[in-house]
C-alpha cells in the first residue's frame, strides 16, 4: 500500500516524543508530562499489536487444525459403530444411537465454529485491551484540563481556601491546552492504527468510540482556547 494511504506507526511515535519533549521542557512539573511520558510508552505496543492483527498465527493454526481432525476421526469412528444392519432386530437401540451420532454431530459444529474463530477473537481481545487503555488515557488527559479556565486567567478572580492553582499566564494556559488536544488528537490516531490490520466489525467500532471520544475531549478544549 502507498505510504501515504495509510498512518505510518513510526513517524506517529515519533511525533509523539517530540511532543513529550516539548512538554516536558515548558511544563516540566506538571502531571501532563508524566501522562505524556506514559503514551510514549504505550505507544510501541500499541503499534506492535496493531501490525500483528494481519499476521497468522501459524502456531494456533496448526493447533486449530489437529483438533478438528481428531474431531471428525472421532464422529466417524461412532457413525461407524452404529448397527445398520440391525435396523429391524433393534430399532430402539439404532434410533438411540442415530440421536447420540446428530447430538455429537451439532456440538462438534459448534465447536469447528469455536475453533475457526478461536483466532480472531484472540486477536480482538487484545486490541480492545490496549484500546480500552487509550481510552483511559484520553480520560485521564480531560481531568488535566478541567480547572484549566481561561476566564478566571483573563479576568482575573479571587481565590478561596479549595480553589486550584491558577499560575499561568494566558500564553501559558494556551500552550498547556494546546498540548492535551495534541495529545488527544494523538491518542485517537494511535488507535486508528489498527484499522489498517484489523476488518474485524467489533474492533473497528472500538476504535471508531476512542476516536470520536478523543474528539468530542479536543472540541472542549478549542472552546476554552477560543476564548483566550
Amino acid at each position: 500500500m502507498p505510504k501515504y494511504r495509510e498512518l505510518n506507526d513510526v513517524q506517529l511515535i515519533d511525533t509523539l516524543k517530540r511532543l513529550e519533549a516539548r512538554i516536558h521542557e515548558r511544563f516540566p512539573d506538571r502531571g501532563l508530562a508524566g501522562v505524556a511520558t506514559e503514551l510514549v510508552a504505550l505507544a510501541p505496543k500499541v503499534a506492535k499489536t496493531a501490525r500483528s492483527l494481519s499476521r497468522p498465527n501459524l502456531l494456533l493454526r496448526l493447533f486449530v487444525l489437529i483438533l478438528m481432525a481428531t474431531g471428525i476421526g472421532l464422529v466417524f469412528l461412532l457413525g461407524r459403530a452404529l448397527d445398520f444392519n440391525g435396523v429391524e432386530l433393534q430399532g430402539l437401540q439404532f434410533f438411540a444411537g442415530l440421536e447420540a451420532l446428530l447430538n455429537v454431530t451439532i456440538l462438534f459444529s459448534a465447536g469447528i465454529w469455536f475453533l475457526l474463530t478461536l483466532e480472531t477473537r484472540t486477536k480482538r481481545r487484545r486490541a480492545l485491551d490496549q484500546l480500552h487503555e487509550l481510552r483511559s488515557v484520553a480520560h485521564v488527559i480531560d481531568t488535566h484540563q478541567l480547572t484549566k479556565t481561561p476566564v478566571s486567567v483573563l479576568e482575573g478572580s479571587k481565590r478561596t481556601a479549595s480553589s486550584p492553582a491558577r499560575d499561568m499566564t494566558p500564553f501559558q494556559l494556551r500552550r498547556y491546552l494546546d498540548y492535551c488536544s495534541e495529545m488527544l488528537s494523538l491518542t485517537g490516531k494511535l488507535s486508528a492504527l489498527y484499522l489498517a490490520h484489523s476488518r474485524d466489525a467489533i474492533t473497528i467500532q472500538a476504535v471508531n468510540e476512542v476516536e470520536e471520544l478523543t474528539s468530542d475531549f479536543s472540541r472542549k478544549i478549542w472552546q476554552k482556547i477560543a476564548v483566550i
